[in-house]
């Protein structure tokens, strides 16, 4: 049956992945995002770690990467050219990383949006730079809950603490469906970006959690606090899912409105921009 059969509210299932590899988590994004266009799963929210890696987004250039191919193999760090917007960025060990596949809606105004409870009707109109400030206040909220007074950049996107970028955003939406999003730096070594040219940005450098607060929160303590304020910004039901089950039909919503799923896992229970 297809999520479009019945007519309940959208349910964001994210799922705690630990580390995944740059390219397989790729790929996965776009399976997910293949089954989220033809209706086969909810929106969904992956959550993990990369091993050492270096992304360029559809504007990054080769000056962006300090370190070259011979230096990047012996430190072993990979590196992607990706379709997200933006331009170099890093990811691994410490970071967190989350990848939204959402049903953002139509940008078409013929379409009606006043029936939010039909998932088969888009809950508004999107814009993108709407949805990157949302992301944006996904990873302010969650710094703040880890002592971090974490705030936007009005010429830059991302999250920020003084100069030092704390949580890069990069995506691609396509038909009203996103894909890729946000890096939070939790315990990053943040050495690893002297590597890159950060977000193609010169004279301004990176920070994260640990830095600002002498404490080293587990990267999947962080991860909950993330999928629960992404469903509270983007009004979402949240389920906690297996990264086995991500391919399977989502999840069920009970008569009394209740999500059907799994435990929080702190409780171990287009276009580009």
């Amino acid at each position: 049956m297809s999520i479009n059969d019945d007519a309940q509210p959208a349910v964001l299932t994210a799922s705690w992945m630990g580390t995944v590899d740059y390219a397989d988590a790729w790929a996965w994004q776009r399976e997910l995002f293949m089954a989220r266009l033809d209706g086969d799963r909810s929106d969904t929210l992956m959550l993990l770690e990369h091993p050492p890696t270096y992304t360029l987004g559809r504007r990054g250039i080769e000056e962006d990467l300090v370190y070259d191919e011979a230096e990047r193999a012996r430190r072993g760090i990979g590196l992607y050219n990706v379709d997200r917007g933006g331009r170099a960025t890093y990811h691994g060990p410490g970071q967190l990383v989350g990848y939204p596949i959402l049903e953002l809606g139509s940008r078409d105004s013929q379409i009606d949006i006043s029936s939010p409870a039909d998932p088969r009707i888009p809950r508004e109109r999107y814009d993108v730079l709407t949805y990157l400030r949302k992301l944006e206040e996904v990873v302010i909220r969650t710094a703040a809950a880890f002592g971090v007074d974490a705030v936007r950049d009005p010429e830059n996107t991302g999250v920020w603490v003084g100069p030092n970028k704390l949580g890069a955003i990069g995506v691609k939406i396509t038909r009203g469906i996103t894909m890729h999003g946000f890096a939070l730096n939790v315990v990053t070594d943040l050495s690893m970006f002297e590597g890159i040219v950060p977000c193609g940005i010169q004279g301004r450098w990176v920070t994260s959690i640990a830095q600002e607060t002498g404490i080293r929160h587990p990267v999947k303590q962080v991860a909950s606090v993330a999928a629960e304020n992404l469903a509270e910004v983007f009004d979402r039901p949240l389920v906690w899912s297996h990264p086995d089950h991500l391919r399977a039909r989502r999840p069920e919503i009970t008569a009394d409105g209740s999500v059907q799923g799994e435990p929080s896992p702190i409780d171990d229970g287009g276009r580009v921009v």
